[in-house]
């Protein structure tokens, strides 16, 4: 059974650009067969917005390919609710707080981000996170 996979908006901008073994990692989740990709409002707001003021054709057209073939979560008052709680408890930033919230009512199996694994959102113990980041470069 495949893995529901949030994807946080890193993973998407990493993808879409390409560049090095980061992009590659990006590529490769959002192409995994053994996950459904899970993307929220959220994402689609901290992506899509700039992308299309800034004309960005093909940047737009990658997103939304991935946004036409993964679940899409809507806005969820009670886990917005829940972001200011998981803000606090872990010191972690407003946005962060509400994938992380989206990603937990979703009862989805991991959280992937291209955030460091040093960084406040790995505090969250809730839910499984998971770094495409490689923690052995620089």
């Amino acid at each position: 059974m495949p893995k529901r996979a949030y994807i946080d908006t890193s993973v998407l901008i990493a993808a879409f650009q390409g560049k090095g073994a980061l992009g590659r990692r990006a590529l490769e989740v959002l192409d995994d067969p053994e996950r459904v990709l899970i993307v929220s409002d959220a994402v689609r707001l901290e992506s899509l917005p700039k992308a299309r003021y800034n004309k960005q054709e093909s940047e737009v057209a990658f997103y939304e390919a991935v946004f036409n073939r993964a679940d899409n979560l809507p806005w969820d008052s009670a886990a917005l609710q829940n972001a200011h709680t998981i803000a606090e408890r872990y010191g972690i930033a407003a946005m962060d707080a509400i994938h992380v919230a989206l990603a937990i009512a979703a009862d989805v199996d991991e959280f992937v981000t291209a955030e460091k694994p040093n960084k406040p959102i790995f505090r969250v113990r809730t839910i499984s996170i998971h770094s495409i980041q490689d923690v052995s470069s620089p």
